[in-house]
């Protein structure tokens, strides 16, 4: 790692008008001083191209991406990628904010760890309300914000896979060759952090900073809140994305525990087809579970 490497931040935005300066700002001012930033708005309905083209009278140098119709997370994101310069990569949603020291205290993570080929650092966040109140931390946290619990570390594919950790994206520092390696973000996937991680830890090793790194936004309209809603078009979406990641798992598995982690995962996935009435879905998932079933007998 360079002494002082170049950090890209990509910020996609999408109606978030009434956000998007505080997360911008946040970038521009961080400690870490060598950091390239990227905006793209994904076709927003809202005024938020305005709200940025006003922002960027002040920063006539940051390059800014506005889509003619709406695009989607991973193909804006990876539009971006092609322009990115940097040795690290943020994705940060237009709605969320990075602490001052975020960059710094993720490169510090990198040049400390002591696992090679590491791919990917993250950390933890906290929830905050539209009005930017404390909710709650996304890892548990004691009196002091420290973790109650270790996080998994070095090659942690079964955890992903098996639900016992899930990644706060905006608070990974992730390496410019990972996605690179693995040719960014599938667009065919309706999100992309979940598919990322699992073809990310197959290759590299991910470490762990015991920090609030990020703010992280939760709305009533973000893509998480439409997980369990019943006869959504966007929810039977998001859901069949996480099949079809399921099934490229079903290539990566090496061995027997991997296969029964995927089954814990399945059986998770075939509980919320079924109580969003998706029963297409839920069927798909029958026949892959019992693809992988065969897989731990042996």
């Amino acid at each position: 790692m360079h002494k002082n490497p170049l950090v890209t931040v990509i910020c996609l935005c999408y109606n978030h008008a009434s956000f998007v300066v505080e997360a911008l700002d946040s970038v521009i001012n961080q400690t870490h001083s060598n950091v390239e930033l990227i905006i793209a708005d994904d076709c927003s309905t809202d005024n938020s191209q305005k709200v940025i083209e006003s922002w960027l009278k002040n920063h006539s140098d940051i390059p800014f991406i506005f889509n003619t119709q709406n695009r989607g997370n991973t193909k804006t994101f990876n539009q971006c990628l092609k322009l990115a310069n940097g040795e690290y990569i943020i994705d940060l949603a237009a709605d969320d904010v990075l602490q001052p020291d975020c960059i710094t205290k993720q490169l510090k993570g990198f040049a400390e760890s002591t696992y090679k080929n590491l791919g990917l650092v993250y950390g933890n966040a906290e929830w905050i309300s539209e009005k930017g109140q404390h909710i709650h931390d996304y890892f548990e946290t004691d009196k002091n914000r420290k973790g109650v619990a270790l996080q998994p570390t070095g090659n942690i594919y079964i955890n992903l896979l098996n639900g016992k950790t899930k990644l706060c994206s905006v608070a990974a520092l992730v390496k410019r060759e990972v996605f690179d390696k693995l040719n960014g973000y599938d667009e065919n996937l309706a999100y992309e952090d979940f598919d990322l991680w699992i073809r990310a830890s197959r290759v590299y090793n991910f470490d762990f900073i015991d920090k609030i790194l990020v703010q992280k936004r939760k709305l009533n309209n973000s893509m998480y809140t439409l997980l369990l809603q019943k006869n959504n078009s966007k929810t039977r979406r998001f859901n069949y994305s996480t099949y079809l990641i399921l099934q490229k798992v079903f290539i990566l598995n090496q061995n027997k525990e991997e296969f029964k982690a995927m089954l814990k995962r399945i059986r998770v996935e075939m509980k919320i087809a079924f109580h969003t009435r998706d029963f297409l879905l839920l069927t798909k998932y029958v026949f892959l579970d019992l693809k992988v079933r065969a897989k731990t007998l042996y």
